[in-house]
């Protein structure tokens, strides 16, 4: 009995309890490949916002954003103009990892953000 409820408290922590743990303002990079980009990214109450160093690449503007297991599906709001690749923007379902302030997102073609937590306000 004490061996199941231990595993409870370890692995029974619900969204609600990630979405706090990852609500902040992050500094980091982004990476497709060989290029690397410096970013910034907020996360707040499920909403985000963030801007990079190389005009869109990535392109980050704000939207909102939903955490299931350990994905999160970011939600664009911006309208976007037509000379870049789509698939830059910040949207649709990306892995996650975090521990110790470190947030790290990884899609499905690859492109990988590796964020640290800024300090408390």
């Amino acid at each position: 009995m004490i061996l199941f409820i231990g595993v409870l408290i370890i692995f029974g922590c619900d969204n609600d309890d990630v979405q706090r743990d990852i609500d902040g303002q992050y500094i980091g990079t982004f990476q497709r490949g060989e290029n690397i980009s410096n970013v910034e990214l907020s996360l707040n109450d499920a909403t985000f916002s963030g801007e990079s160093e190389i005009m869109k690449f990535p392109a980050i503007c704000n939207g909102n954003y939903s955490i299931s297991d350990r994905t999160i599906k970011f939600e664009n709001q911006c309208p976007w103009t037509a000379e870049f690749d789509w698939s830059l923007i910040l949207s649709d379902t990306w892995d996650f990892k975090f521990a110790k302030d470190t947030l790290t997102l990884t899609n499905s073609i690859g492109d990988v953000y590796s964020l640290a937590k800024k300090g408390q306000f």
